[in-house]
């Protein structure tokens, strides 16, 4: 992973890279800014936030949530994203992932994107079970016949028979979580964007899931993993960056990276 310094550019949003085998994702100096609305005054305030943003007025109308955020993913890569809650870790994996777009900047990848941000975005419930894999299936890209080729390992991971023919709405939440995660794990992935590890169902479920999952990210050309557990990093990543107030902190190898994190936090805890 390579962290760059480049001037601002003009937004893009997510385009496909030509002729850059080696280079499956890129961001280049992303912001992220979310319009606030209201009459919501900084007086009387205390210890504000650079990250709000106020007008002549002393109104807030704005948060910049993400701030010149660069770096460069080639294929093998595994890159970790620490920081504490609101550091702006799931902003930016919703950038990566294509479900929202960068303010300022652009993102350039190569590659199919899939993302386990949310794996219940696209299932309607209405729906049956068969239904919902080639709908998530075409909404993820691939064509009819790979989608055909896929369904009997889904329906054989997800156990549900002929279940798969009733409409999702009468699944149970432990059968509607079998499926969703059978889905969403069928299909190599490319660049594999994930918040924190799936697992699903109950223990003799999960353990199958378990296994499902270390199989399903080792077979990503990228992965990006944002999380809270210093094992699951370490087992799954070999560089990090350290998010703070929307900015890259730090940016390294992943031991180097936990490391300055973790003692940033035993700080602010002793004070």
């Amino acid at each position: 992973m390579n962290l760059t310094s480049k001037s601002k550019s003009e937004h893009l949003g997510p385009i496909e890279a030509q002729g850059e085998s080696n280079v499956f994702l890129r961001a280049e100096n992303i912001g992220v800014r979310f319009a606030v609305r209201g009459n919501v005054r900084d007086k009387g305030l205390q210890d504000h936030d650079p990250r709000l943003i106020w007008n002549q007025r002393h109104q807030l109308r704005g948060v910049q949530a993400l701030s010149d955020i660069s770096f460069s993913l080639k294929e093998g890569d595994r890159l970790a994203i620490v920081g504490r809650n609101g550091s702006g870790k799931t902003t930016l994996l919703q950038i990566l992932a294509g479900i929202i777009s960068p303010s300022e900047g652009r993102l350039v990848s190569c590659g199919r994107i899939t993302s386990l941000i949310n794996i219940n975005i696209g299932i309607q419930a209405e729906a049956t079970g068969h239904r919902n894999i080639t709908l998530r299936g075409l909404a993820s890209g691939y064509s009819p016949k790979q989608v055909e080729e896929k369904r009997q390992e889904i329906a054989d991971f997800s156990e549900l028979g002929d279940f798969l023919s009733m409409p999702m709405e009468s699944y149970s939440a432990g059968m509607r979580m079998r499926l969703t995660f059978a889905i969403a794990t069928a299909f190599n992935p490319e660049v594999l964007i994930l918040d924190e590890w799936l697992s699903a169902g109950d223990a003799s479920f999960k353990k199958r899931a378990t296994d499902r999952m270390q199989e399903f990210v080792a077979k990503a050309g990228i992965l990006v993993l944002a999380s809270h557990s210093r094992q699951l990093i370490v087992e799954n990543c070999a560089t990090g960056i350290w998010l703070d107030g929307g900015r890259i902190l730090a940016a390294g190898p992943v031991e180097d990276v936990l490391k300055a994190y973790e003692k940033s936090v035993l700080q602010s805890g002793a004070q």
